[in-house]
This record gives structure tokens, sequence and C-alpha cells, in this order.
């Protein structure tokens, strides 16, 4: 193995190992293994450079920006109000039919700006309901994960192999092809999180909760959830109609924009940031503070860890090592296999990278085992959004990690069985409705 693929690989096991520790800001974790990869002349600056300059990170910035500007309009208050009455009506159950309603909506819409907009009301509701909000927050990131997985533009990782697969020669997916495969994991995924992540997660966390119940929440700790500033709900926003209007129109428009194929989520988005401002809807400065740069920049210092497994060939060399285990073997085991790696390399990088490296990968191994290659797209398709057991294989984790603060051992805790139940239900699902 070159110095290369060695110093990348003892980088990115130092970073986990760190994160495990839990005891340096995660940011910058991720900054100090980037800087050491730079400096040993792994990655290039320009590398550097195309990180923070991603189109995750624009798209990201700017819906934090258009989210921030809801906020001071005063709609998400409103919603907050709305959700907590339905709450209070319905108990512990209001808030899980909330995120099933999330949900649903991340069916047919990414799930990143779902969980930008969802994160803070489903805070603010858990908090005053006097329950701790970190028994909700990671379930609301895989809820939005799973049923984005129902739908060919559920997730940009669906439409990411979909193209990278019409590059290999394949027939392009319909929109609801991969539905059979993504509502099993929906559901089986939906019932193990409803059963157990209170479990998992809730005794540790339930001294967080406001003594008291709703009539004591403490606003301090209601603030923390805001997206943006910290002192956005630190007192009551009355609603803006023409502001909340505006807001919602542009976010809508983007998002409607990039589902047509119009322009990229971050070009569309970036857009609408900046047509907030011009409509004086938000201030630049307001604008400003409402970014989030210690999850910008965690994403970024990632990217380029990713970027370093790329350009060092240590990838690429787990992609070999891959096509030549299997090769012979019964395309089921390979199928298996396929998705246990992608799985693997998911949560280490980002899922649209992942998509990029493996996919061709998925179209060579269905040829060398003279099969459909559809399955093993489909597999691919599911297996790259799939990443639960650590913060970092899908940015809506990565939002939801730093707005809570939580452990890198809660995303294993809670994610590391719930990859081995999906990747099953999956399994058997890609087997019956996509045969070899």
């Amino acid at each position: 193995m070159p110095f290369d693929q060695i110093l990348t690989l003892a980088v990115l096991v130092a970073v986990v190992a760190a994160l495990v520790w839990d005891k340096l800001r995660a940011d910058v974790v991720a900054l100090a293994g980037a800087a050491v990869l730079l400096m040993a002349g792994v990655v290039r600056p320009i590398a550097m450079q195309g990180a923070f300059a991603s189109p995750a990170i624009v798209a990201l910035a700017s819906l934090f920006v258009i989210a921030y500007a809801l906020e001071l309009s005063g709609l998400l208050d409103r919603a907050i109000q709305r959700a907590v009455a339905m709450c209070r009506r319905l108990g512990t159950a209001g808030i899980w039919f909330l995120l099933s309603m999330i949900g649903g909506v991340s069916c047919f819409l990414n799930s990143t700006p779902i969980v930008v907009l969802g994160a803070p009301v489903i805070r603010d509701v858990a908090t005053a309901m006097g329950q701790s909000p970190k028994r909700y927050l990671i379930p609301l990131s895989y809820i939005t994960i799973l049923t984005g997985c129902c739908t060919l533009i559920g997730t940009s990782t669906n439409l990411l192999v979909d193209d990278m697969a019409s590059i290999a020669g394949q027939p392009r997916f319909g929109i609801f092809e991969v539905t059979p495969v993504g509502v099993p994991m929906a559901i089986v995924g939906g019932l193990y999180l409803f059963l157990f992540s209170n479990r998992l997660l809730g005794g540790r966390h339930a001294d967080e909760a406001p003594e008291g119940g709703p009539a004591s929440v403490d606003t301090d700790r209601i603030a923390s959830a805001s997206v943006g500033d910290a002192a956005v709900f630190a007192e009551h926003r009355p609603l803006q109609p023409r502001k909340a209007i505006a807001a919602l129109a542009v976010f809508g428009g983007a998002i409607a924009l990039a589902t047509a194929g119009v322009a990229p989520i971050a070009a569309t988005a970036f857009a609408g940031a900046v047509l907030l401002i011009l409509l004086r809807v938000i201030s630049a400065d307001e604008a400003y503070s409402g970014l989030k740069p210690e999850i910008l920049v965690l994403i970024a210092g990632m990217v380029v860890i990713g970027i370093a497994m790329e350009e060092s060939g240590l990838a690429a060399g787990i992609s070999e090592t891959l096509i030549a285990g299997v090769h012979g073997l019964d395309p089921l085991i390979a199928l298996i296999a396929l998705y246990l790696v992608t799985m693997v390399l998911t949560e280490l990088l980002s899922n649209a990278t992942v998509a990029v490296l493996v996919t061709p990968i998925a179209v060579a191994l269905a040829d060398s085992l003279a099969v459909s290659p559809r399955p093993f797209l489909v597999a691919v398709m599911m297996a790259a959004s799939a990443a639960f057991a650590t913060p970092f294989g899908y940015q809506t984790n990565v939002i939801v990690y730093q707005m809570a603060r939580y452990r890198y051992m809660d995303f294993i805790r809670i994610g590391l069985p719930l990859n081995i139940l999906t990747c099953a239900v999956a399994v058997a699902a890609i087997r019956l409705f996509f045969p070899f």
C-alpha cells in the first residue's frame, strides 16, 4: 500500500477515534485531519478550495439563510404554536405524528432543507412538552433519509446514481420504480425508531428536559433550537405576513426548480437567498447571522478526507478488492457484499461521493456475473443513503448532530441496528422486485 493510502487511512481512523472520544469539537477534528492531508501533499490546495466551495456547502449555507428568513418572519413561531397545540392534545404520539408528516414530504423533496426547517420546530415542540429534544432529532434525520429512498426524486443520491447509470448505458429509472424497495425500508425503519429510539436515547437525555413541564419552559433552551441566531426564539416573534409569504414562496420555488431539473439545488437555493436580501425580507447582516459555520466547516473538512480517499487510490483499491472477492459467486452474495461495502463507505464519505464511485462498479460487477445491473444499482441507491451509524454519511445527520450536540456514540447506538435492519429489508425487497 503506497504512503498516501496509508496516511489517508491513518487520518481517517484518527478522526473517527477523536470523534468517538468526544473531547474535541467535531469541526476542529475534521479540519485537523484535512490539514494533515494537505501538509503531506495527499490533497492539493485546489482540492481544499473545492471542498469549501462544493455544491453541498453552497446549498446548505443558502438554505440556512432562507430558513433564517422564515424564522425572523414569525412563520416558524406560528408553526411551533400549532404543533405544540396538537402535541398537547395527542401527547408523545403527536410528536411522532409530526415526524411522520415531515417524512411524507421528504418522499418528494430533498431531505436537507426539510430538516433545516423541521429540526427547530421539533426541538422546540419537544422542549415545550417538557421532553428532551434529543429523543426526536436523530429520528427526524433518519425518517427523512428513509422516506427519501421511496422515490427517485426523494434524494439527490437516487438522481445521481440514475445519472451515472445512464452514462454507463443503462436505461433511466422511473420516479416510482424504487418505491417497492424504499417503502418497506421506511416502514420497518420507522417502527424501529418508534419502538426503540426513546429507550436508546431518551433515558440518557431525560435530565435535559425542563422541569415542571410546559409551564416552566426554559427560554434559553428553546433559543438554542434556532438554525440561525441563538436569540431568535428567546422572545415571541409576531407573524409578518408579507415577509413570511415571500420567504415561503422563495423556499418552495427553489425546491420546485431543483426538482424539475431547471438548475441544481445549490444554484436555486443560492439565488433564493440573494433574492430575499434584495426584497428586504432579510438584511445582509441577518443573512450572515443565519449561517451555521460549525456545520459548514465540519462538512467541508470531511469532504477533504473523502477527496484524499479518491486521489490516493484508497477508494479504488477497496472497489477492486470487492470485484475480485465476489467474482464467480452467487449474484445474491455479490449483491449483499456490494450493499455492505457501499453502506460502510457512505458512513465515511459523503453519499454523493459514494454514488459517483460505486455506481460504475455496480454495473461492472453485474456484467462480470452476466446478470442484470438493475438490482445492483438499486442496492447502491439504498445503501448510499442508508447512513445511520455516523453523523457524517448524510448532511441531515450533521445538522442534528451539531444542533442538538449529540455524541458520536449516540449515532452508533441507535444507527448501527438500523443499518443492519434496513440492509436485510432492502436486500429481500430487491431480490423480490428486481430479479437478476
